[in-house]
């Protein structure tokens, strides 16, 4: 493992990677331990009612947690100033939806949850995903706004070729679709991810605040 981060991630990419990777887990799993006393539906009627259960659609949501490990780790190499806003950013997006989590907590009133059978692969991991992730915490979708901050800092990056912009493009698509057609999220989960990544970057780059990563760096030598 040691090798593999001297090989693959710059030593000042090391402890942003890392703090996002925390704070998600606190945004996302934290709040959960506060009780909630009332949940909101923000399902839109007459669309998100109408849209099918894909369970094929399992391999773009699982396949994101790939996306994302390599999407961040391409952001962390591009150079320190693309890394530190980017990240930054992200980390303010997500503080957002913890603001939203806890202010208009959501959840999934039509969850197909044990009311489909059983018949293959993607129905298994479908339900599979189903018993891990309860349909909670939906806007704005953490799955969406990661997946649009990779995009963003696939177009922000010179480094990488073409191709990798256009399959940012084509699996962040997918992944949308699959929040809603594995019947985890609904439209304006997607809408709200994208809106609040946008609002995060833009914070990030208008206050500069890249510089608390510059900040750990002298602070501690994270970089010799």
């Amino acid at each position: 493992m040691k090798k593999f981060i001297e090989k693959w991630i710059p030593r000042y990419a090391v402890v942003p990677l890392l703090a996002c990777v925390i704070f998600n887990t606190i945004v996302y799993y934290g709040n959960r331990l506060v009780p909630k006393y009332r949940f909101f539906d923000v399902a839109i009627p007459g669309i998100d009612d109408q849209i099918p259960l894909w369970t094929w659609m399992i391999t773009f949501y699982v396949f994101s947690y790939v996306f994302w490990v390599v999407g961040f780790i391409i952001i962390g190499r591009e150079n320190k100033k693309v890394c530190y806003e980017m990240l930054s950013g992200e980390m303010i997006a997500k503080s957002i939806c913890l603001v939203f989590f806890f202010a208009m907590p959501t959840e999934m009133v039509d969850w197909p949850s044990g009311q489909f059978e059983i018949n293959n692969v993607f129905d298994w991991a479908t339900q599979l995903i189903y018993d891990m992730d309860e349909p909670n915490n939906l806007f704005p979708s953490i799955h969406c706004l990661e997946s649009w901050v990779v995009t963003r800092g696939a177009f922000r990056c010179k480094k990488p070729k073409n191709w990798y912009k256009i399959y940012c493009v084509i699996i962040t698509l997918g992944i949308f679709a699959s929040t809603v057609l594995v019947r985890q999220h609904v439209v304006i989960d997607i809408l709200g991810g994208v809106l609040v990544a946008e609002l995060g970057l833009f914070l990030a780059k208008k206050l500069g605040a890249g510089r608390i990563f510059t900040f750990l760096e002298r602070k501690k030598g994270v970089e010799v």
